[in-house]
This record gives C-alpha cells, sequence and structure tokens, in this order.
C-alpha cells in the first residue's frame, strides 16, 4: 500500500506563491517519477510538472518559468514551488507517484485545492 498526502494549498492573491507538498508513505521499494496534474473547473485534467528518477524534470508549458518541481527522497515527498500565480492556476491540484519496479503502478493523492482570486 502507496499513500499519497497533498498539503498546501489554499486561497492566494494573483501574483501570490504557494508551495505544495506532497508525502509518500507505505510499502515504497522504488520510484520512477513523482509529479502534480490539475484539473480545473471545465478543463481536463493536466500534466503540470513531473521529476523523474535521475532528476529530470519537464512542466506544462503554461507554468514554465513560474513553478519548480523538487523532491526529498530521504522523505519520499515531492513539492511545486508556485510563483507569479494567476486565476487560471486555480484548480484542484493532485500527486501522482509511479513505482519503479518491473511493474509500474500509478498511485494518486485525493488533491489539494489552490484558489488564486482577489
Amino acid at each position: 500500500q502507496v499513500q499519497l498526502v497533498e498539503s498546501g494549498g489554499g486561497l492566494v492573491q494573483p501574483g501570490g506563491s504557494l508551495r505544495l507538498s506532497c508525502a509518500a508513505s507505505g510499502s515504497i521499494v522504488s520510484i520512477y517519477s513523482m509529479g502534480w496534474y490539475r484539473r480545473a473547473p471545465g478543463k481536463q485534467r493536466e500534466l503540470v510538472a513531473v521529476i523523474i528518477r535521475g532528476g529530470t524534470t519537464d512542466y506544462s508549458d503554461s507554468v514554465k518559468g513560474r513553478f519548480t518541481i523538487s523532491r526529498d527522497d530521504a522523505k519520499n515527498t515531492v513539492y511545486l514551488q508556485m510563483n507569479s500565480l494567476k486565476p487560471e492556476d486555480t484548480a484542484v491540484y493532485y500527486c501522482k507517484l509511479v513505482t519503479g519496479g518491473i511493474i509500474r503502478v500509478d498511485y494518486w493523492g485525493q488533491g489539494t485545492q489552490v484558489t488564486v482570486s482577489s
């Protein structure tokens, strides 16, 4: 069993910052990647950022230059630093972990709400 718990969401004004955390726990043997997805009202789920074993990162074009993904392997935790937030960043943000075994398995957190509004 693997559990993912997101935290750090909330209400912030445009131009503000938030830092999301996703802590993984349970029977974790190896991790292939951890990343962040989001679903905004009326929109499809989209990849925000991902960090792969070895440190390779990738970002959605809409957040490049504003968001930074990082990880703490010792804590099995991934972070998303979000700066210069815009109203269109409003969404539920979900953490995903992909195991690094022979059979790769996806695990999802329950999500944390980020609202960017005045």
